[in-house]
């Protein structure tokens, strides 16, 4: 079936195309029996407004791009809730892409979304992403953008962070405080800035407490998953029976420790004291409860919806814009598997 059009709205009622988009449009100086003609054919006929050429005078879509590593995951679900909302509120549209970890699929990505016109595009990375040319083609383009989460630091844009180093410092000297001596990392890929900054905040509490560091306490995830947090468990244990504290990248990954444990009665946290990271829903439900450092998801969804929508109002209104930088606190959830007395 092809599109109508006011053209032929407008000769079938023998009016003109301008009184049969006023009509449409409400307008005061179009009487209300036109109004009701031009409305009951429109509908008849299953006229819809042609989007791209509305788009071409207004210069606005009412749509952004949202591109996020994984859908399934707590965390990204819950930042995907709070943009969907936001944008709600603001009459746009929120078209959701999942790059899967990759960097191929992610600038294809970026390409559709360009291509699509957005007025803007929030993403956090994926693993395999950096710096790369798709992200300086939206910035190059002047299109809106932000990153959240997982960023390019030598991006010129805006970003809602968290101070991973910090937050990463505070979970290991909390197992610290807590009597362990010989502290495992379970680390995210080597690419990441999240990761590498939360690598360097488990590093520095160690420094800190006079704790030598050594390099083959630290196991390094691929895709950062249940899996490999059940193997690691397992090869932890096998080469390294005196380990009595770990710390994992994110929850997920503490959970797949934590049931290896359970199922080969390793008893946590008395022989090994465990930590996770973004405080999952999962985390409280296990026995025994997952302590976990708290990532604010939702604030970061509102946030970053929020910077994306003044740099939208800026460049509409051809008003310059300074890019910024939003951190938002964390702080240290302490359950039952990190709690246990000083040897």
């Amino acid at each position: 079936m092809k599109d109508i059009t006011l053209k032929e709205i407008a000769t079938k009622l023998g009016i003109s195309i301008t009184t049969v988009s006023k009509a449409l449009k409400n307008y005061p100086d179009v009487s209300e029996k036109t109004k009701k003609s031009v409305i009951e054919l429109a509908q008849h006929l299953h006229y819809t407004p042609n989007s791209f050429a509305v788009n071409l005078r207004t210069k606005e879509s009412k749509t952004i791009g949202l591109i996020i590593p994984e859908v399934v995951h707590h965390f990204f679900s819950n930042v995907v809730n709070a943009i969907i909302d936001q944008a709600e509120k603001n009459g746009y549209l929120v078209i959701i892409l999942q790059s899967n970890e990759t960097l191929a699929l992610e600038k294809k990505q970026v390409e559709l979304l360009i291509n699509k016109r957005v007025d803007g595009i929030i993403m956090s990375l994926s693993n395999e992403s950096n710096n790369d040319d798709h992200i300086k083609e939206i910035m190059n383009r002047k299109i809106p953008f932000v990153m959240f989460d997982k960023i390019a630091k030598l991006s010129k844009c805006s970003k809602v962070i968290i101070d991973d180093q910090k937050a990463a410092f505070n979970a290991v000297q909390h197992l610290i405080d807590n009597g362990c001596k010989k502290i495992v990392h379970i680390r995210g890929p080597l690419n990441p800035q999240n990761s590498i900054d939360r690598y360097i905040g488990y590093k520095k509490a160690l420094e800190k407490n006079n704790i030598p560091y050594d390099a083959k306490l630290v196991y390094t995830c691929e895709n950062v998953t249940f899996e490999e947090g059940r193997a690691f468990a397992k090869q932890i244990i096998e080469e390294h029976a005196d380990v009595d504290g770990i710390f994992a990248i994110t929850d997920l990954v503490a959970v797949g420790v934590l049931a290896y444990f359970n199922e080969n009665k390793i008893n946590v946290p008395e022989q090994v004291a465990i930590i996770g990271f973004s405080n999952w829903f999962m985390s409280q439900v296990l026995t025994p409860k997952l302590s976990t450092v708290n990532q604010p998801s939702h604030e970061m969804g509102i946030a970053s919806f929020n910077l994306l929508l003044e740099e939208m109002n800026c460049h509409k209104e051809g008003v310059p814009f300074t890019h910024k930088t939003i951190e938002l606190d964390t702080e240290i959830i302490i359950r039952e598997s990190s709690t246990r007395l000083k040897n």
